[in-house]
Order: structure tokens, then sequence, then C-alpha cells
């Protein structure tokens, strides 16, 4: 059974989407405000955090960015924002999913099975794999990312992104390719989410973001992982 922490200071919503996941089968936690769910976090592991960004006492995004410092549970979240800016810097701080209210509980639980089977999802790599003479290495038991033998803090998107890309190195995979595999054929937002996931993994992997090594920008055709002579 999935457990989920759900952080929404409106009563309200926050009563109808517990009803709704432990309807639907899950183990659902409730917070109110940000230092709560903090609390909680500290107290035991959760599968899902469901996340509104207008909470009384953290701002959302700097609540994500906190739990992404050291958490790499997957995020949805919730906000009343709908433009692509506000989409943008929600996935910035670390999200995995962004849903704009009013929303459907159905639609929430349906965003909730797909980003559970994401990054529930067994990878096919070898146990651990190597790029760039060592630099960039790749742990598929563990699920860890390291930089020159360090262990880096990769949001489940971000290293379902980095796994897909170096399963089809030097093959060039467009904006829809990678949302399919990262994001889920379910997915429906903008294709070019995948462009921000793409910049934020770059800035934890690469030397140089702006002159990468190992994820290549090819104009008008999508994305390359390049294994940086090794």
């Amino acid at each position: 059974m999935s457990k989920i922490l759900v952080v929404e200071d409106e009563d309200k919503i926050r009563e109808v989407i517990i009803a709704y996941l432990n309807k639907a089968g899950y183990s659902a936690c409730e917070a109110s405000d940000g230092q709560s769910a903090l609390h909680e976090i500290d107290k035991q592991p959760f599968d899902l955090i469901i996340l509104d960004l207008m909470l009384p006492d953290i701002n959302g995004e700097l609540l994500c960015r906190q739990i992404r410092g050291t958490n790499p549970v997957p995020i949805i979240m919730l906000t009343a924002k709908a433009s692509l800016n506000h989409r943008i810097q929600g996935l910035s701080a670390g999200a995995d999913d962004y849903i704009v209210k009013p929303f459907d509980p159905h639609e929430l639980l349906a965003r909730v099975r797909s980003v559970l089977r994401r990054t529930n999802h067994q990878e096919l790599l070898a146990d651990r794999l190597e790029y760039g003479n060592g630099r960039l290495s790749l742990d598929s038991q563990a699920k860890q990312v390291y930089i020159n033998q360090e262990p880096i803090n990769l949001t489940p998107n971000e290293y379902k992104l980095l796994v897909a890309m170096a399963r089809n190195a030097e093959r060039t995979l467009s904006r829809e390719q990678l949302i399919d595999m990262v994001m889920g054929i379910d997915f429906e937002g903008d294709a070019r989410t995948i462009d921000q996931h793409v910049k934020n993994l770059r800035q934890k992997i690469e030397e140089d973001a702006k002159n990468p090594m190992f994820i290549q920008t090819v104009f008008g055709a999508g994305y390359r992982f390049h294994g940086g002579g090794k």
C-alpha cells in the first residue's frame, strides 16, 4: 500500500483528497502547513507527496526545494496558478507533476497512479555504468547517480530521464519519445516540459551546463546522450 502525504491548508480540499485516496486503496496522511509536513516527513517515509503551493507558513516552491535537498520522493504540486511560467517554476523546484485548482479528484487520482507507476518501474540497466571516464556513474540497484564518485540528489523524473537516455546512448530522442519514457504515455501536458527536466539535470551532472558533455541538444529533433568517451 503506497503511503501519500497531502499538504494542503484548506480543510475541505484536504479532506476530499484524503477521502478519495483512502477509497482508492492508498494510505493517506495529512499536514495543513509546511512545518507539519516536514515533521511528518522526518517521522516516516512516503511514496508520494501532494503539495499545495499556497501554504500559510512556507512557500510551496521553497518547501519543495527543501524536501528535494534530502529526499527523492515524487511530488505533485497543487496550485491555482495556471500559467506556463508557474508550471515551469514548479517543475524547476523539483515537482514531478502539476495540477491546477479547481480539479476533478478523479484526475488527481489518475495523476497519482501515473507518477507512482513511473517511479516504481524497474530499470533495465547493468548494475553500474560509467561515462565520461568515470565522471558520471549510474547504479541501477541503488537507483543512485554519482559525479566523480560522489552521490548526487536527483528527482524521480530526472533519474528516469537520465536512465532513459543512457539506455539509448548516441540515439536522438524527440521530446515526445522522452515524455513517453519518463512521464508515461498518458501524460497530457506540454511536451516541452521535458526541456525543463533536461535543464535541471544538466545543472546537476554536467561540468559546464552551457556546453554539456553528456546530454546534447539536436536542434529541431530533440536530445541525445553521449557517453563522453566511455
